[in-house]
């Protein structure tokens, strides 16, 4: 790792990663691989006009310990297989005329407590279907189940990470991530060390990493066994 870079020039900046723009999708960050955590869900708008009534996540494979919270629709309810195991959460709101609202103006978070996966620096896909209901009790829905590549509403995606602690925390890479996926995965680091190379989603330290010599900006992505070194 160079420390060529003036890490108190570096410490004084600050990342901010922002979610991707959609009705119903992941706002709480990155998730954290083979550990518990809270993922929120944020229900930015209803559907045509209709406010939001009812939603349902479904649960992908490999995700354990699944627990709803209460929410402003009330109560949850969850489906499980023959396993017992959690395959999606419902939140869904009274069927009365006081909680249904005469038009889109609210927005909402859903919460689940689970365990991901010990799959870091991959993502998972929680299809998300969303039903309205207009003034007047007409339903309306709409499907956030598209996989990257698919036409459609795109699926609430949780980018998964490794554990680690404030500070530096040193990683040796499963397999290749291309440079399109180092704002995803590395997106909440202050900069990512690869020998002389980094990277960092910060305009102030990319312009630190440009103009320190033998620096260079991190090209064609981290390969599989790279070890690299990463700042939280």
């Amino acid at each position: 790792m160079s420390r060529s870079l003036s890490i108190a020039a570096v410490l004084a900046t600050v990342t901010i990663a922002l979610p991707a723009a959609a009705h119903v999708s992941v706002q709480s960050g990155n998730g954290i691989a083979n550990q518990s955590g809270l993922v929120t869900f944020g229900v930015g708008h209803g559907c045509t006009g209709a406010d939001t009534y009812a939603v349902t996540i479904d649960i992908p494979a490999g995700v354990t310990s699944v627990r709803p919270m209460f929410s402003d629709f009330g109560n949850t309810s969850v489906t499980l297989d023959a396993n017992n195991v959690v395959t999606s959460v419902t939140w869904q709101k009274p069927l009365t005329n006081e909680t249904a609202l005469a038009a889109d103006t609210n927005y909402y978070q859903l919460l689940l407590r689970l365990k991901p996966p010990n799959t870091p620096f991959t993502t998972l896909y929680f299809p998300a279907h969303q039903t309205c209901r207009a003034a007047n009790g007409t339903l309306s829905t709409v499907e956030w189940t598209a996989l990257p590549g698919q036409m459609g509403e795109p699926a609430p995606a949780l980018n998964l990470v490794p554990a680690h602690l404030p500070g530096w925390n040193k990683v040796t890479m499963p397999f290749h991530v291309g440079d399109e996926l180092l704002p995803i995965f590395f997106g909440d680091a202050l900069i990512v060390w690869r020998g002389t190379d980094a990277f960092s989603v910060n305009p102030n330290t990319v312009t630190l990493i440009e103009s320190t010599p033998g620096v260079n900006p991190i090209s064609g992505g981290v390969h599989p066994d790279d070890e690299v070194w990463i700042r939280y």
